[in-house]
């Protein structure tokens, strides 16, 4: 028997799961199999969310299993609009770093530690950093 030509063997090793996926996505697409646009994708997504909701009653693992889901057709969704998903994920972690740190030293200006705030006093506090365009 041949060895198999398959499309999605000979993947890299030790690359991020964003990476990985974005490969997968692209090696399928190459014979076909991919979305038309961006509104598929995002019907996709929807479906892939409620499967999520749906998973937060049944267990761990299924909840694992549906997010995964959700964050590969994320992955399709940039490949299509033609976004790098590793650089918008990065972009997101530091504005986040940046909104945080700057709502650790607010709460610090008026001799509070994050600890000590409320869930309103969090999100006014979060709410001012979304306004300083950090």
């Amino acid at each position: 028997m041949k060895h198999e030509r398959l499309t999605l063997n000979d993947l890299p090793e030790n690359i991020s799961a964003f990476e990985l996926a974005t490969i997968v996505s692209n090696k399928a697409s190459s014979v076909g199999f991919d979305w038309q646009d961006n509104n598929e994708v995002l019907t996709k997504l929807d479906e892939e969310i409620n499967e999520l909701k749906a998973a937060m009653s049944i267990s761990d693992a299924a909840i694992n299993e549906e997010l995964g889901d959700v964050l590969f057709t994320l992955v399709n969704f940039a490949k299509h609009a033609g976004i790098d998903p590793e650089r918008a994920l990065m972009m997101a972690s530091e504005k986040f770093i940046s909104r945080f740190n700057g709502m650790e030293k607010a709460a610090a200006a008026i001799d509070l530690k994050l600890n000590d705030l409320s869930k309103a006093q969090f999100e006014s506090l979060w709410q001012l950093q979304k306004l300083k365009k950090s």
